[in-house]
């Protein structure tokens, strides 16, 4: 039984690129976080809306995922940094689903900052889902990847 899933949410694509790099790498299984109502695709939308949910500290509702969380014991989240924290949908994620006594591993891309901006974040998000959190990575090309999960 496959044990480890990567999970992570993508307005540009290029989180989903790294997520998908990391799970061939890992040999895990993958699925996307859905926002019910979808980012657009033009990047001054998807900016004003990732502010708007920031400002407001907002939790986007999120599809049903794809899989069963119940066989898995790690979970990689990945996402990409938003004024240097994770968006308002990774809250919506840790705070809706059952991550009690899962191992998390956060994932990110960004242009500036890296993991540990969101660090704390984070950390709170894990410990209210009663979930442990590992140190994860700024998962920016696939040698990065690579480095991090050898």
């Amino acid at each position: 039984m496959q044990d480890t899933l990567v999970v992570y949410f993508s307005a540009s694509g290029t989180t989903k690129r790294a997520a998908e790099t990391l799970a061939k790498l890992l040999g895990a299984d993958i699925a996307p976080l859905q926002p019910v109502e979808a980012y657009s695709q033009q990047y001054d939308q998807i900016v004003a809306r990732g502010e708007q949910e920031k400002d407001q500290d907002s939790r986007p509702a999120l599809e049903p995922l794809s899989v069963n969380l119940k066989q898995y014991r790690t979970i990689y989240v990945g996402f990409p940094t938003w004024w240097s924290q994770p968006p308002q949908v990774i809250d919506t994620f840790f705070e809706t689903v059952h991550l009690a006594d899962k191992l998390i591993v956060p994932f990110t891309t960004s242009m500036t900052s890296t993991i540990n901006d969101s660090w704390a974040t984070l950390q709170q998000l894990a410990t209210t889902a009663q979930a442990s959190l590992q140190p994860g990575l700024t998962a920016n090309s696939t040698a990065a990847i690579r480095e991090f999960i050898q």
